[in-house]
């Protein structure tokens, strides 16, 4: 038998095992664009898949006596996730970052029985809500997007812009955005002494629990009981100006808020402490507020 014909019959048996397991690329494409967001373009991960398709068909040793079908699943996995990686612009701790606040996010609502607002997440990992939403910022800065399929979908350059992810806020955002951080303040400055020095020393002072146990008199557990307890008490004082209807038992459990008189002596505390927080300041004065980022800005500029 001439070198010609084995070469050709080789050739035949790769365009065979080909044709005959290409399913096998469109399903794992379609198992693992399931986890994926919208903007990845499938089409991407279908060529990679059937180049590795063709390579393991090309190197396939049938006398190892291991299927084809299983020997070209694992080259195809592996072709789909260094074609995804390539096309991932984002840094390793970028994503450590973004899976432990999903992490978090999972788990408080888990146990709140809600989704949690940017506040408790933030509180939760032990940053602020700015710092959260410029985690976000540089994810979607992260992404890439086919330019071709932007001119498909939209029909031309400028409305290109409206499908690019935007970082800037909107004036109704800038104004939320106060009127949160003011309700923060006023619910930390109505706090009870003790726990407003453990939520300034925890999370504005960067204080060591040791060092507040030491200035309280208790034990570092204690501390983070309080802790605890003051995020529980800011969580609520919140809710209780910004949405009555997300507080433990409804509106009614905030004195004057769509319900009567609180009964026993914890509800007695937590609706004076509601109304503490709604008369420190007017809705002029927490509109007039600047947020974190511009207090910041305008530092920087003064200085």
């Amino acid at each position: 038998m001439s070198e010609q014909i084995v070469a050709e019959r080789a050739g035949n048996d790769v365009d065979e095992l080909c044709r005959t397991h290409l399913p096998l690329v469109h399903f794992e494409v379609r198992a693992i664009g399931a986890r994926l967001p919208g903007h990845v373009f499938t089409d991407d991960l279908v060529s990679a898949g059937m180049a590795a398709l063709a390579m393991a068909a090309r190197s396939f040793d049938a006398s190892l006596g291991v299927p084809f079908g299983r020997y070209a699943v694992r080259r195809i996995r592996g072709a789909l996730l260094d074609e995804l990686r390539s096309a991932d612009w984002a840094t390793r701790s970028l994503r450590s970052k973004v899976r432990r606040r999903d992490a978090v996010h999972d788990a408080l609502a888990a146990s709140l029985g809600r989704r949690p607002s940017p506040a408790e997440v933030a509180g939760e990992l032990g940053c602020s809500v700015a710092e959260l939403e410029r985690l976000d910022a540089d994810l979607h800065a992260s992404v890439v997007l086919r330019l071709d399929v932007i001119t498909d979908v939209s029909g031309g350059g400028g409305a290109a812009d409206a499908i690019l992810p935007s970082t800037d806020a909107t004036p109704e955002m800038v104004l939320m955005a106060r009127e949160r951080q003011a309700y923060l303040r006023d619910a930390i400055e109505a706090l009870p002494q003790r726990l407003a020095t453990v939520v300034r020393g925890c999370f504005f002072e960067d204080r060591p629990m040791r060092e507040l146990a030491d200035e309280l008199g208790v034990t570092e557990s204690r501390i983070s009981q309080m802790r605890a307890e003051a995020l529980r008490l800011l969580r609520d004082g919140m809710n209780s100006q910004l949405d009555p209807e997300m507080l433990p038992g409804g509106a009614g459990v905030a004195a004057g808020v769509g319900g009567g008189a609180p009964t026993g002596a914890v509800a007695r505390r937590k609706a004076a402490y509601y109304a503490q927080i709604a008369a420190r300041s007017s809705y002029r004065d927490r509109l007039s507020m600047p947020t974190a980022d511009e207090a910041a800005a305008a530092a920087s500029m003064i200085g």
